[in-house]
């Protein structure tokens, strides 16, 4: 093998000739940013915009191009700080050379994003200089040292976002709750920090009409344009009403003066990325928390219709409070409203079982009905149930205390929890030894079968039991709000009432013999 032959080849240019006389001075911005909008976060946000204006103009080499400024903005994240973006964008299209900053932390608490900037600027000549911790960031060692610093400064956030969790979980576990209230209708602060909120008599009188509103049978989409039609502001201020606020005020607890608090919570520090609370974190639930905007048993009422109406889905209509109410003894479907005569003298309104025409023939037997005549055996068959009050609310009672005895369901709950508990910490164990000891896979994936298949049929059965307890609490909760409602009526009625139809028919039958069977919410029927 030949000898290895090196050849210097001498640079032919003298540095000097590539200097260049005229001196340049150095295009020079600053970046000022305070991490909240709180009013005496001002003066320091005032003080660093003087400061590096006269600290630029200082330099006789350096040209003052502008101090650019975030106020009340987070250094996390990078997307939403309008000014720095804005700093960014002239830099890299040849505005400026330098920038001057406060300090890492303040150019960015988030590593990815502080170094992926200060090189996208790198690449187009242009320095930070971080006076607090005098790096350049085109110094050699600028980068390493910037890569410390920016890594400090995350954990920084990562400790303080942990700090202000902590605090704000302490503060739910004491009871004590917070509200947005810029946007939440229906309350304003209390008097001090800590004090619970207390009612805004203007916005709870919106609150109650909203509630009145969709127990008279309305439907969110058309208590939503009204609210709009009548120039009432939604929560956030705006002119228009969507029905997703409506219906988020009619299941919103803290109307009825509790309040569940961790519904959602921040998944990520650095991104602020929020999810609903399904299990991950603990919640807790406050009852009495603060003054009630709805009674209590107004407010389960409305969660009660909320549900039916999505049981019943597109049968529902708020054109009538008879709307979902009336079956058809033939076939179970739901009577809607019909016009007959429609373009003569004879016109009339009836309402008629849906299906009876759906396949061209008719398939139930069951008559058409008109309106004055369901509110007349409506009047007579709740009068036969109070014409008694006594007896028959002490019944309602016996009844109510029935359905609200779970223990025999609490023991096989507790049961089949614990059933879940073993046979999960067997699953692990035969997963272990599986991992760390050689066995036979046959063997092993039988007895990992079956464990599976214990836990889900033991899960299966827990989850009918807590349907079942629920369901009976349900039932204990709908007889008191009916025996409510009977407590309250003096004397028999002579007229339809509209608002005692919607708090106590759970549905009518219509027979085919043309009677009308009455279920009330206490499970009682009445034939009329």
């Amino acid at each position: 093998m030949s000898e290895r032959n090196v050849t210097v080849i001498p640079a032919t240019l003298n540095p000097i000739h590539r200097m260049n006389p005229v001196v340049k001075k150095r295009r020079v911005a600053g970046y000022a940013r305070v991490s909240t909008d709180k009013d005496e976060q001002f003066t320091s946000y005032e003080a660093q915009v003087d400061y590096y204006t006269k600290y630029i103009m200082s330099h006789p080499d350096w040209e003052f191009v502008k101090v650019y400024t975030d106020e009340g903005i987070s250094g996390l994240d990078t997307r939403k700080r309008d000014g720095f973006n804005e700093m960014i964008a002239d830099a890299l299209s040849g505005a400026m050379d330098l920038i001057v900053t406060k300090s890492v932390s303040r150019f960015a608490r988030n590593t990815v994003d502080s170094l992926v900037t200060i090189r996208k600027l790198k690449e187009k000549g242009v320095e930070v200089y971080f006076e607090k911790e005098n790096i350049y960031s085109l110094d050699g060692k600028g980068e390493l040292l910037l890569t410390i610093m920016s890594s400090l400064a995350q954990e920084e956030s990562r400790s303080i976002s942990e700090n202000v969790t902590w605090g704000q979980r302490k503060r739910f576990s004491d009871g004590k709750i917070t509200l947005p209230y810029k946007q939440f209708l229906g309350y304003d602060h209390g008097p001090k920090k800590d004090d619970p909120p207390v009612v805004n008599k203007e916005q709870a009188a919106i609150v109650r009409r909203i509630y009145r509103d969709f127990m008279a049978g309305k439907t969110v989409g058309a208590i939503s344009r009204e609210l709009t039609a009548d120039g009432i502001p939604s929560p956030s201020g705006k002119s228009k009403w969507s029905a997703s606020t409506v219906n988020s005020i009619l299941q919103n607890e803290k109307y009825r003066g509790s309040a569940l608090l961790q519904k959602c919570f921040t998944t990520d520090f650095l991104t602020k990325k929020r999810k609903i609370n399904e299990g991950e974190v603990p919640q807790y639930y406050i009852e009495h928390s603060h003054e009630a905007i709805i009674d209590p048993d107004e407010w389960e009422a409305v969660q009660e219709e909320i549900k039916r109406r999505k049981a019943i889905g597109r049968a529902y209509s708020s054109k009538s409070i008879l709307s979902a109410k009336l079956k058809c003894g033939d076939c179970g479907g739901w009577y809607a409203v019909k016009t007959w005569h429609s373009t003569d003298k004879y016109r009339s309104v009836v309402w008629r079982c849906n299906q009876k025409y759906s396949d061209g023939k008719c398939r139930c037997q069951t008559p058409a009905v008109r309106e004055a005549d369901i509110q007349k055996r409506f009047v007579n068959a709740f009068n036969s149930l109070i014409e008694s009050k006594e007896p028959y609310l002490a019944a309602c009672e016996t009844a109510k205390k029935v359905f609200m005895d779970t223990t025999a369901l609490d023991a096989e709950i507790n049961e089949m929890n614990r059933e879940m508990e073993i046979v999960a910490e067997l699953t692990r164990k035969c997963i272990a030894e599986n991992s760390s000891n050689a066995q036979d896979q046959e063997d092993y994936s039988s007895r990992y079968n079956g464990y599976v298949e214990r836990y889900d049929n033991a899960k299966s059965k827990y989850d009918t039991l807590v349907a079942e307890r629920q369901d009976r609490i349900k039932k204990a909760k709908a007889i008191d709000r009916f025996m409510q409602t009977v407590a309250s009526r003096d004397g028999l009625l002579t007229e339809f009432d509209p608002q005692l139809w919607i708090a106590t028919v759970e549905y009518v039958t219509i027979m085919k013999s043309g009677d009308m069977r009455f279920r009330f919410f206490d499970g009682t029927e009445v034939v009329a």
